[in-house]
């Protein structure tokens, strides 16, 4: 599990098809204590620790399935593509963001990109079939950040990037037409399980 607190900004040194896709991740944590089978959120993406090194500067390999490189957007990555980084959520840690699973639901795009003071305005068409998970005042994960959504319309959404949020994430070199990951709040995929269960009886 973890809170959509971004703590590391990553950088792809090496993508490799072997079967699965492996992909060599340069990262600031020291990786002494990241354990073989830990998780790490990449771009909101869980993905599981399968060797690290030192040389020349800290790095950690994951694998990487046809099925996650489908569902997100871990195809669009390149050697030199940074990506947000976290630590999963051990217990006794703050939860300053909002609990997030780390399975990616699907990709949204940013369709439009605006200064508000200091802040910039995202808007986001997310796939047809996550539309109705997202709610005004609601979370969000997107790119592993946990957002408040301000407004709904259809398939799309808005969100406000502080400048704090630009600076330790990838948030400061987005562009319209990237392709984000998405992840839609846990309560609100129950909420709509019951609903769905309580129509059927």
């Amino acid at each position: 599990m973890f809170t959509g607190i971004v703590t590391d900004i990553g950088e792809i040194l090496a993508l490799e098809q072997k079967g699965d896709l492996r992909a060599r991740i340069a990262t600031a944590y020291p990786v002494a204590g990241i354990d073989l089978g830990a998780s790490i959120a990449c771009n909101g993406c869980c993905l599981t620790v399968v060797a690290t090194g030192e040389s020349p500067r800290g790095w950690f390999d994951v694998d990487i399935s046809a099925e996650s490189v489908a569902k997100t957007n871990i195809g669009d990555w390149t050697v030199g593509h940074r990506i947000n980084l976290e630590r999963a959520l051990k217990v006794g840690d703050e939860l300053g963001g909002h609990i997030v699973s780390g399975h990616v639901d699907g990709v949204a795009e940013i369709i439009a990109m605006k200064g508000e003071g200091d802040s910039t305005r995202f808007t986001f068409r997310a796939p047809d079939a996550l539309a109705g998970f997202i709610a005004p005042k609601g979370s969000v994960a997107l790119n592993g950040t946990s957002l408040t959504v301000n407004e709904v319309s259809g398939a799309e959404f808005g969100v406000n990037i502080i400048p704090h949020t630009k600076e330790v994430t990838t948030w400061g070199q987005a562009n319209v037409g990237d392709r984000v990951n998405i992840e839609i709040d846990t309560l609100a995929r129950y909420v709509a399980r019951l609903r769905e269960w309580g129509g059927q009886r």
